[in-house]
């Protein structure tokens, strides 16, 4: 038996990129996946697809992060198909730019989807989770929340906050069954990683101790973990994976 046989899991932001790698992960332990996207409809159901030939099953809701009403009815509606018993806050935006070119929107938009976006998802599955006693949340930080890159003041805040929520819920919500816990991705070949110039991704190698980019996949596997009944004495932390480019 799979680990996840029929279990409801939503991946936010997993139409490409790490959030596709978690959604594949999670399909190949034979979990129904929610597949959500808020722009690229097409790769969403592509990714829906891949999810599928995996060994899952699945459905894709277009969700806006940044507004509350949309992500709660888009988690209503997968409830409906599915219980949700797992929840990756996935999604998210990068604005980079040196702060004082760093405009209002750019800093605005990287908090209302990274930080603000994990909070809607969470207020929405929370009360399904906590009426069954039980449900895992798994946030998905940054190591620019632990290391400080010129030009990175808006997402390094956004998954500080992340890691910030992720402690503070885990401790209110563990005494009804649902856990909390964060991975902090370091620099990866897929997603925002691989959209980087290659000359700052040669300079960034240099400062990796292992010596290369990690893998959607390598990330993917401690998500299934966290999630997992493994897992359980596991609440409220940060599984830091990032090939020691933090330490």
């Amino acid at each position: 038996m799979r680990r996840y046989d029929g279990v409801g899991v939503v991946v936010t932001g997993s139409s490409r990129g790490l959030g596709r790698a978690l959604a594949l992960a999670f399909a190949a332990e034979g979990a129904h996946v929610g597949v959500t996207y808020r722009t690229q409809a097409e790769s969403a159901e592509e990714t829906l697809a891949l999810v599928r030939e995996a060994g899952g099953t699945g459905e894709v809701h277009r969700i806006d992060m940044r507004e509350a009403d949309s992500v709660r009815s888009a988690f209503a509606a997968f409830e409906e198909e599915r219980p949700i018993d797992v929840l990756v806050n996935n999604a998210a935006v990068v604005r980079d730019q040196p702060f004082m070119m760093l405009s209002p929107k750019d800093w605005s938009d990287s908090i209302a989807t990274n930080l603000t976006g994990t909070y809607h998802a969470c207020r929405a599955v929370l009360p399904f989770m906590m009426a069954r006693r039980r449900g895992a949340i798994v946030n998905v930080s940054s190591v620019a929340a632990l290391r400080a890159t010129p030009g990175q003041a808006a997402y390094g805040a956004s998954k500080a906050g992340v890691l910030g929520l992720t402690r503070t819920l885990a401790l209110e919500v563990a005494a009804r069954g649902v856990r909390v816990n964060a991975i902090v991705p370091g620099l990866l070949d897929t997603g925002m990683g691989a959209r980087l110039d290659r000359r700052k991704v040669g300079e960034r190698l240099a400062q990796i101790p292992v010596g290369k980019l990690g893998t959607g996949e390598e990330v993917a596997s401690v998500a299934l973990f966290l999630a997992s009944g493994e897992a359980s004495y596991v609440v409220g932390q940060a599984l830091t994976v990032d090939g020691g480019l933090s330490l």
